[in-house]
């Protein structure tokens, strides 16, 4: 567990439904999870499974407090009175009370701010249990520290071994901002990595246990995402074995800024992820 800053436990690994387009693949997929072990979904409303999310967690086998569940703004929605509209429908199609962590999914020019000062309010009405934004670069959190009265508590960026964005989180480490990656397996690009291959050989691991080992030396929470059986109970073993320092050198030495995704700071940001 990660304790953010208001004494909220969050897991350090959840299972990320990104693309999880099939119904019952889905739910099957969320319910093996928490059967192994995750406490920590993550989804948002661009996802389009809000409501087989909230389908799973009804029918799991265990409480729901004692899950934890992140949701997001999509850019479409942003602006103050937008997002807490898009909260109170997330809130539906999830079929929830409230969401543990509620996110800003990009920094839309010219709205970020009412979107966060937005969520600031849901907090405040104790409709999440903590504030949050995603793909936020040092000068979004810069301004959000400008306006907001609760700053955020966790950023979810994407970091893999060729994306580290060390200076990204150290800033957020220093802020006492909690990190979550997205993406943290980089969709397998880097499993052949020679770097990796014996790492994992040594230690009688996957590649992916490796990664996922390393996130937790850096104190990042992880979210990723598989539909597979087996994939959801190996990512979720992973924290058996220490990787030594010479091991973490040679993980951190990995890094190519090799960016995936769409950076928050392109002129066409919003063009990029479809509105």
């Amino acid at each position: 567990m990660k304790t953010l800053r208001n004494g909220v436990d969050m897991p350090m690994t959840g299972l990320g439904v990104f693309n999880m387009k099939d119904r019952d693949e889905t739910i099957q997929a969320i319910h093996h999870a928490i059967d192994t072990g995750y406490r920590l979904i993550d989804t948002a409303k661009v996802y389009g499974n809000e409501e087989e999310v909230g389908e799973a967690i009804r029918t799991a086998n265990i409480p729901r407090e004692q899950l934890f569940i992140t949701t997001k703004v999509w850019n479409s929605d942003q602006g103050y009175d937008a997002t807490l509209k898009a909260f109170d429908a997330s809130l539906q199609r999830l079929g929830l009370d409230y969401i543990d962590l509620y996110l800003t999914h990009w920094p839309v020019p010219e709205k970020f701010t009412d979107t966060y000062r937005a969520i600031e309010r849901l907090y405040e009405e104790k409709l999440i249990r903590v504030p949050g934004v995603s793909n936020h670069h040092i000068h979004h959190l810069e301004q959000l520290a400008q306006t907001a009265n609760v700053q955020p508590m966790v950023n979810q960026i994407e970091i893999h071994p060729y994306f580290q964005q060390e200076e990204l989180v150290r800033y957020c480490q220093q802020q006492n901002i909690a990190v979550t990656a997205w993406s943290p397996l980089g969709r397998g690009d880097s499993f052949e990595d020679p770097v990796l291959v014996e790492i994992a050989k040594r230690h009688g691991k996957s590649p992916a246990q490796i990664i996922l080992n390393w996130f937790k030396t850096r104190d990042i929470i992880t979210i990723p995402k598989s539909v597979t059986p087996s994939r959801i109970e190996e990512n979720f073993h992973a924290y058996d074995f220490t990787l030594t320092a010479e091991e973490i050198a040679q993980i951190e030495s990995m890094n190519r800024n090799a960016r995936r995704g769409v950076d928050p700071d392109a002129p066409d940001m919003v063009q990029q992820l479809g509105g």
